[in-house]
């Protein structure tokens, strides 16, 4: 269950860490289904059978998608209540790694790195870290940069 602010209580936060999300699957539907929605349809991502002969013995999903599930998973740790529009404005820095394997089970830990002021609302920084079950290293860090308006 999320944890609940308003936009005025956003700047509370920084610097706590916001715990984890719930452990999500990236199986290879969702991979595929990826694959066709960005026309990325590299062999290490879809064709299974070479990507068992390939650096990471199976097929990994796209760094793209992993990056790209960053906001269903933030939505996880903390929902504005007051806020009327929610902007995913960018990203400062964005590394993968390592890989994901097809079936693996990632989360999110996230912190709050930064809030400031912005007409109409803030704009928060956050410290996000992408977890694979059983990984020695991240699988994605990023600092994403999220606006929320009133």
């Amino acid at each position: 269950m999320p944890r609940t602010v308003t936009i005025a209580g956003l700047a509370e936060l920084v610097g706590e860490d916001l715990g984890h999300s719930r452990w999500l699957t990236v199986d290879q539907p969702r991979i595929d289904t990826f694959a066709d929605a960005t026309d990325d349809h590299q062999w290490i991502h879809i064709d299974t059978a070479a990507a068992e002969n390939g650096p990471f013995g199976g097929t990994i999903a796209h760094g793209y998608l992993t990056l790209s599930l960053l906001i269903p998973l933030w939505s996880e740790l903390l929902e504005i209540e007051d806020a009327t529009t929610k902007i995913n404005y960018g990203l400062d820095r964005v590394r993968f790694p390592a890989p994901v394997p097809s079936g693996t089970r990632i989360r999110l830990q996230a912190a709050v790195a930064e809030v400031t002021g912005v007409t109409g609302g803030v704009q928060v920084i956050v410290d996000a870290t992408v977890h694979a079950e059983g990984g020695s290293r991240p699988v994605c860090v990023a600092r994403p940069v999220l606006r929320y308006l009133a």
